[in-house]
């Protein structure tokens, strides 16, 4: 499946309609405080307009600063932000919501995640996030880190599907399972680390690099794209911020892109949702 994609604004229709940007900014180990402010602002002023943080990233003030600041209108921006294991479960869930409002500065987030399926939790933690969402303070839920097995059990007694399952997604896991799953049921992919901690040297990537004349982060986040993933990659730096998004003035041909999908080795530079303890 080949996905048009023409510009940084371009969205793709969630679930329940809401429209969220294809490609979005994360904030993964950004630092609190002026690190994130400057990446955030910079990002906004490249284009970009959704902006993917999470509590337990400790730097969902600075986001909201950056946001205040840039003076962009609200609307315009799709804010994501998620509930740290720790705080799982009904009620804290709720008050961990409240937390994550109240640091971004914001009436309303545009997607709150359940970071990762924590045994045991998660359900109670997902049926938070449907309270949220018809209380209209959050206006699309989903979840991070979940395998097939972890939806189905969302499935068997809530009622609603969750529109996007953020997930380690790069050239080396693909993921494909969980993908196929989440396409029948409706559910929007995001990668994360979808720049593989920057370990971009692969041969196939550096060819197709020289190739289309485009760095091995831009073959990726188009590939990412034209795959129909939503994707979300990080920088700090201002230049490489701009060059993630300058990604809509070619297109990998379908035997270029299959050539990619060959390079899975299952390979995690994350934690296995199925085996963590944090």
């Amino acid at each position: 499946m080949t996905i048009t994609i023409s510009s940084l604004q371009d969205t793709v229709s969630l679930n329940n309609g809401v429209q969220m940007p294809r490609l979005g900014f994360g904030v993964f180990k950004v630092k609190a405080g002026e690190e994130v402010v400057d990446a955030v602002k910079a990002a906004l002023a490249a284009g970009y307009r959704a902006i993917d943080t999470a509590a337990a990233y400790q730097n969902e003030e600075g986001v909201g600063q950056a946001i205040r600041e840039s003076g962009i209108p609200r609307e315009e921006l799709f804010i994501t932000t998620k509930v740290w294991n720790s705080r799982q479960g009904y009620d804290s869930t709720l008050e961990a919501f409240e937390e994550s409002r109240r640091k971004l500065g914001l009436d309303y987030l545009d997607l709150y995640l359940i970071h990762w399926p924590v045994k045991g939790k998660y359900k109670d933690t997902w049926r938070a996030l449907e309270k949220l969402y018809s209380d209209g303070v959050v206006r699309a839920i989903g979840v991070s880190n979940f395998q097939t097995h972890h939806l189905d059990d969302i499935f068997e007694d809530n009622t609603i599907v969750p529109a996007v399952n953020q997930i380690e997604y790069h050239p080396l896991l693909t993921q494909e399972k969980v993908k196929g799953y989440c396409e029948d049921k409706g559910i929007h992919i995001t990668a994360w680390s979808p720049l593989m901690q920057g370990n971009l040297d692969l041969p196939l990537l550096l060819q197709l690099s020289a190739k289309y004349g485009k760095s091995p982060a831009q073959i990726v986040i188009r590939w990412d794209l034209q795959k129909g993933v939503l994707t979300i990659p990080k920088s700090i730096t201002p230049s490489r911020i701009k060059e993630n998004a300058d990604v809509f003035d070619f297109e990998l041909s379908s035997e270029d892109v299959a050539a990619i999908d060959a390079l899975n080795q299952n390979r995690r530079y994350g934690s296995d949702p199925d085996n963590f303890n944090f």
